[in-house]
This record gives structure tokens, C-alpha cells and sequence, in this order.
């Protein structure tokens, strides 16, 4: 039965399962407390470089948001199964949920890599805030076009092109355009 996972409440309960307060939480991800409350009632998907830095701050992988099962040998993810999916937005104020992920390992425990599919839908009229975060990330666009600033380079990747980065460096993927597209990203966070 397929449902949208709620990242908030899953952050909210591995902090409070830690002992950890919202207020410290908070501090060590470099947020303020309002955000960090934000985040948890689910009312502010943040892009990914928040979520890194959350996921370390309580001493956990990025997938561990994502986790729902233990299977420790192989994998399957089917095309029907990939119905569950979870939204992020940019950081600009105007931004509306620009990104939709679809997660290819969320039952795969002891994961170092984060394989997704992602809709990107065009956000042009909020600008391409730069973030960052530790690791790698490898993008392989299977429908439209993507463009990445990657520190002060801008690069288009097509359909059936791929760039593979490092994320500690600032990036912004977004659809190429007023278009949309489709991704299929991996992403590596040391843990």
C-alpha cells in the first residue's frame, strides 16, 4: 500500500528517540529553531543540503529519513512500487515544491549511496539559490534537460547525459528552461 512518507515526523522521532532537543538539533545543522520546527510539522521541505546536515547532527545516514525496513541483502524496487514519493522545495522564499523524489532503496538498511528518480519542475521565478553539503552526487537525465551551476561554471545536461559531482562544492539543479525533467540521481553522503 503505497502512502507519502512523512520526513518531518521521522526526523522529529529519531531526535526525540535521542534525546536530543529541537533547540540543539537545531545548532549542531546550522538552522535556526524556527526552521528545524518547521521541517519536523512537515510545512518546509528543505533541498537536500539541510537534510545532510540534519541527518548528521543527530548521527544518522540521510536515508535513515527514508527508511521503513531492515533488508539487509538485495533490493528490488519494481516501477509499481515507486508510487511513494517525497517532495522538497528550494530555500527562496517564493518557492513552491520544485522537486519530487522517488526513492529506488528505502528499504536496502546500511546504505551508503541515495539512488533516486526526480521530476524536477521548472523554477524560474525564485532564482537558483546555491547550496552544499558533504559528498558526491551523479545525475543521469532520462527526460528533458537539467542546468547546474556548480560553483561558478553553469553546465546543460541533456536527455541521456550525465555530470558527476562533488556536492561539497555550491550547486543548483533545476529544469533547464521553463520545462520539466526527469532524473535519475545518486547521491553519497559520508557518514
Amino acid at each position: 500500500m503505497a502512502h507519502t512518507t512523512t520526513v518531518g515526523s521521522r526526523i522529529r522521532s529519531i531526535r526525540e528517540s535521542k534525546n536530543i532537543t529541537a533547540e540543539q538539533a537545531a545548532e549542531r545543522a546550522g538552522l535556526t529553531p524556527g526552521q528545524l520546527e518547521r521541517i519536523e510539522g512537515d510545512l518546509n521541505l528543505p533541498s537536500l543540503a539541510p537534510l545532510v546536515r540534519i541527518a548528521r547532527a543527530l548521527g544518522v545516514r540521510l536515508g535513515t529519513f527514508l527508511d521503513d525496513s531492515d533488508s539487509l541483502g538485495p533490493v528490488l524496487c519494481r516501477r509499481e512500487d515507486r508510487s511513494e514519493s517525497i517532495s522538497f522545495s528550494s530555500e527562496t522564499a517564493c518557492s513552491h515544491n520544485n522537486l519530487t523524489f522517488f526513492s529506488l532503496a528505502q528499504s536496502k538498511a546500511g546504505r551508503h549511496m541515495e539512488p533516486f528518480v526526480i521530476d524536477i519542475e521548472s523554477e524560474s521565478d525564485c532564482g537558483y539559490p546555491l547550496s552544499t553539503h558533504e559528498g558526491e552526487e551523479f545525475l543521469y537525465v532520462l527526460d528533458g534537460a537539467i542546468e547546474v551551476y556548480y560553483g561558478k561554471d553553469r553546465y546543460v545536461v541533456r536527455a541521456g547525459e550525465s555530470i558527476y559531482y562533488d556536492s561539497i562544492v555550491e550547486h543548483n539543479v533545476h529544469a533547464a528552461g521553463d520545462s520539466r525533467a526527469r532524473i535519475l540521481a545518486v547521491v553519497y553522503t559520508p557518514f
